[in-house]
């Protein structure tokens, strides 16, 4: 067994669908899709969970409670605002950090996929 492992951003299985749910919908009909790539226990963590995720165009409020998810956008735009501060966009390329606590409104702009890391 190896320790360490590719992350395939065109899976070739079925992903998972949901849409969004009704206390979370802010405007729009986002669909997403996510392709669960691995799971692993992990000390303090009960899991870190690693995939792929996209979302159509729509926002909706995003809350992480105890969780910490790192992000990194592989195509499409978003523009995410905490609760409280400013808003900032996301493209291809970019990278980036909600750490455990985080409030605040994601709006996809342009349909988006990313790399999560998911620690709960």
């Amino acid at each position: 067994m190896t320790l360490l492992k590719p992350i395939d951003t065109a899976p070739d299985f079925p992903p998972r669908e949901d849409v969004a749910a009704p206390d979370r919908l802010i405007e729009g009909a986002p669909a997403f899709k996510t392709w669960a790539l691995d799971e692993v226990p992990l000390g303090n963590w009960s899991k870190i969970r690693t995939g792929i995720w996209e979302a159509t165009p729509g926002t909706t409020r995003s809350v992480k409670g105890e969780a910490l998810e790192i992000c990194h956008i592989l195509s499409g735009i978003v523009e995410l605002t905490e609760e409280g501060g400013e808003t900032r966009r996301f493209t291809a390329g970019d990278t980036f950090l909600m750490k455990p606590g985080f409030r605040g409104i994601w709006k996809t702009i342009e349909t988006v996929r990313k790399i999560y890391v998911f620690a709960d």
